[in-house]
């Protein structure tokens, strides 16, 4: 399974290129396309996995004003 995640920046906050690196710190990999990077869990994840990983981006992105969406397939 995968987790892809889409991130929205403002003017006021973290610069994108911090927050690509705080996401390769948590195992995402940078993509091009329809998602910004992706995690590979190298298994099948459940929904207790997807939202431990989240709640770890939303631990790592807090105060930095980036708004972002997960989604697990």
């Amino acid at each position: 399974m995968k987790t892809y995640i889409s991130t929205w920046f403002t003017s006021e906050g973290a610069r994108p290129s911090e927050v690509v690196q705080k996401l390769e710190k948590l195992g995402f990999k940078k993509l091009t396309g329809a998602y910004d990077m992706e995690y590979d869990w190298g298994r099948n994840a459940n929904v207790n996995d997807a939202l431990g990983l989240a709640d770890n981006v939303q631990k790592a992105m807090k105060d930095d004003n980036v708004m972002f969406k997960v989604e697990t397939i």
